[in-house]
């Protein structure tokens, strides 16, 4: 299978790739080209850093156009699924408006950023189905997305915040799933094999 993992000089690639090829996975294409993205089978978004640089790269190299068009199955990790909302508050920019929802900051009520394990309760959709709710999983971040339509995974911390999004082929979790261990794995694992998984709408918080 051949997955396209964004490079815009910002996410952390190299412990995603090691997780794709446990799972037996070499065809990876690091790229920032958009025909190299469009050819792809998966596309995944990986997130480490500032939103206001991630967004100018990907306007850089006209992939915040692109992205929104794509009609493959495609992931967003951690910023990345933050960039696919509506607006941060983290530089103040707009996204890529494909999950209508904020992203904001933490209040300092417990420590922030929010980092190591937690728990998903998924909502009833495909991902209930197959990966058992209240899963702990990866998380480092200092913003989060709130809740909303989309919402298909959510974690308490502070507040509750959207862990997981979708809208049709856009998945987007806020956890590091090649950082999760087990449960990262086979989450992976669903997004890359599972067909009938996108074929199912389920419900989200609406």
């Amino acid at each position: 299978m051949k997955i396209a993992i964004i490079d815009y000089g910002a996410g952390n690639i190299r412990s995603l790739a090691f997780a794709l090829e446990r799972l037996g996975e070499t065809d990876l294409e690091i790229t920032n080209s958009g025909d190299k993205i469009l050819a792809a089978e998966r596309v995944i978004f990986p997130g480490v850093g500032h939103a206001s640089y991630a967004m100018l790269q990907l306007k850089k190299y006209g992939l915040d156009t692109l992205i929104p068009k794509l009609r493959q199955p495609f992931l967003g990790i951690c910023l990345g699924m933050q960039l696919m909302c509506n607006q941060t508050e983290e530089g103040n920019v707009n996204g890529l408006g494909i999950f209508d929802t904020s992203v904001i900051k933490f209040k300092p009520l417990l420590k922030v950023p929010h980092m190591g394990w937690n728990k998903v309760m998924w909502y009833k959709n495909p991902f209930n189905e197959v990966i058992p709710s209240m899963e702990w999983y990866y998380f480092v971040h200092g913003y989060y997305a709130e809740t909303g339509v989309q919402t298909v995974g959510l974690t308490e911390y502070i507040n509750d915040f959207s862990a997981v999004m979708r809208q049709d082929n856009f998945i987007g979790c806020q956890f590091h799933p090649e950082k999760s261990g087990a449960g990262g794995s086979v989450f992976l694992e669903h997004f890359l094999f599972d067909e009938e998984m996108f074929s199912k709408k389920g419900e989200t918080m609406a």
